[in-house]
């Protein structure tokens, strides 16, 4: 079965997967039928989210790298599942959260290699590959607020924040070369939050932890909208020069 030919029962595949998975965790769950419905909701969100990245595709295809990383939408929504009740009551995670969380984080590097190996690899899969990692940081900052703080959602929500003002300034949707600090802060983010939700993690160690995550953050993403801002205000005075 070809790419083109994958799309609908991948997709398939992945919803099925997440409202077996997310039943069989709410009836576990100890929370009312209201907070059971709203973490039910949250991860539909993000599994529509990820099985809408690859029906929308022109011409529509999946590879056997978008499987991987519909597996891992998957996990994410069901770290959503618990983490949105977890959020109204402000009852400490178990260790299931981080055990899925921790999961959809290690495979993170398995959907690029298996791409790389398929010679599949491209800029629709990149992207999906960057949206899923953004929904895991969000779901766990949500989970880190009753362990650290509300500020914790600062982490989870600064992508979709540089991607809304992408919206307002297209130039910040510009390439910029690829940093090693870049990726690696950015792999911190899950890793620290991950580590802040485990079962016996006191307190001040949670927050702290995370505090360090959102200050790399910041600074990471401050450097490269002021990159783009520095190579866009360069193009606009080589555009007004008066030609040789």
């Amino acid at each position: 079965m070809g790419g083109a030919e994958r799309a609908v029962p991948d997709a398939f595949g992945a919803v099925s997967t997440y409202l077996v998975s997310a039943l069989v965790l709410t009836s576990l769950s100890p929370a009312g039928t209201v907070l059971q419905l709203a973490g039910l909701a949250a991860g539909a969100l993000v599994t529509v989210a990820a099985v809408g990245s690859v029906l929308r595709r022109i011409p529509r295809f999946s590879t056997p790298a978008d499987r991987v990383t519909l597996l891992r939408a998957v996990l994410v929504s069901l770290c959503a599942v618990l983490a949105v009740p977890q959020l109204v009551t402000g009852g400490r995670t178990g260790l299931l959260l981080p055990v899925l969380g921790a999961a959809a984080f290690l495979l993170d590097g398995v959907d690029g290699a298996v791409a790389r190996r398929t010679g599949t690899s491209s800029a629709a899969g990149a992207r999906f590959d960057a949206a899923t990692d953004a929904a895991l940081v969000l779901v766990l900052s949500v989970a880190a607020v009753p362990v650290a703080g509300p500020w914790t959602l600062g982490i989870g929500a600064m992508y979709y924040a540089f991607v809304a003002a992408g919206r307002i300034r297209p130039h910040l949707r510009r390439a910029l070369p690829p940093r090693a600090s870049r990726k690696a802060i950015g792999a911190f983010q899950p890793f620290a939050l991950l580590a802040a939700l485990l079962p016996g993690v006191p307190a001040v160690a949670a927050a702290s932890v995370a505090a360090l995550a959102l200050a790399l953050l910041t600074w990471s993403f401050a450097r490269d909208v002021l990159q783009l801002e520095r190579l866009h205000r360069a193009g606009l005075r080589d555009v007004g020069a008066p030609a040789p």
